[in-house]
């Protein structure tokens, strides 16, 4: 794997940020030249525009394999669903992708991905970064600051190829209050992290991933058996909150998010007694649980 990669002469300009270890973090996680764990290269570049971008084009070109993570110092064009931006000050967080082949999962369980993600990140920074995290359907990760939910990180998943899925990950770890872009945005140290050094927090986070997705795919994408759908629910800030859904073409629906159903999807119980899934779509939190 050989994304495009840029110099920067400034790598330890911000002391508080040091730089990725790119040679520990593949001893602690590339197996046995590749075989015998889910990954099988681990690249750190110091600026691109978007590891999912790169990510995807390689899988396309054949030139990257499932268990390959691209990972950025710094991303200028990172995005997140409905092509939102995604800006943050150079190692101030990880901003990384990985690239699977659930062969052995039928397509229409793939949909569990970004949600499995979600659990393994959550599962990884309470291991490693000793902070609470909840997920907000279905792709958000949130902290809380001062009494206030911020969300600290997303996830976006893409197709590469027939076969492939690429995972976009975005965390702010060390984002201070006068670097968000946004003030509903939060970061791990703001909500107080035991820990910010992100070569732990990177490790813990793949860890996890490969954990989740090794009991998923050995269930056959069974979100039941592997337990993602009951871990998922557990974990989501959504659920028993009042919401609205923002969807395609304009339209929106209010209602209590009541579950997580068997394919992934968050479960609205309207006003007019209706139970009305939603598979994709914006959700906005109304009240507090």
């Amino acid at each position: 794997m050989t994304p495009r990669d840029a110099s920067d002469d400034s790598r330890w300009s911000d002391l508080d940020r040091p730089p990725l270890n790119a040679a520990a973090l593949r001893r602690g996680l590339v197996k046995d030249g590749g075989h015998g764990g889910l990954y099988c290269d681990i690249e750190v570049v110091q600026r691109t525009g978007s590891t999912n971008a790169d990510l995807v084009a390689l899988a396309t070109e054949g030139r990257a394999e499932e268990g390959a993570v691209l990972v950025a110092e710094e991303q200028t064009a990172g995005k997140g669903r409905l092509d939102r931006q995604w800006t943050a000050p150079a190692r101030s967080g990880l901003f990384f992708s990985v690239l699977l082949n659930p062969a052995e999962v039928p397509a229409a369980r793939w949909g569990w991905l970004p949600l499995l993600t979600g659990v393994a990140v959550a599962t990884g920074l309470s291991r490693a970064a000793g902070v609470d995290t909840a997920l907000k359907w279905p792709n958000d990760l949130l902290v809380t600051v001062g009494g206030e939910e911020r969300k600290a990180g997303g996830i976006l998943a893409e197709r590469a190829g027939n076969a492939g899925v690429v995972i976009g990950i975005g965390i702010n770890v060390t984002l201070r209050e006068d670097e968000l872009p946004v003030p509903q945005a939060g970061s791990l140290a703001l909500a107080g992290a035991v820990s910010t050094d992100r070569d732990p927090l990177l490790r813990g986070i793949l860890r996890s991933l490969e954990e989740w997705y090794g009991r998923w795919r050995a269930a056959a994408g069974d979100p039941v058996v592997s337990e993602l759908q009951e871990t998922y629910a557990a974990g989501c800030a959504t659920l028993g909150r009042v919401v609205r859904a923002e969807l395609p073409g304009d339209r929106s629906i209010k209602g209590e998010a009541v579950a997580i159903d068997g394919d992934g999807r968050l479960v609205l119980a309207t006003g007019e007694g209706v139970q009305e899934p939603v598979g994709a779509g914006d959700i906005v939190h109304l009240r507090p649980v």
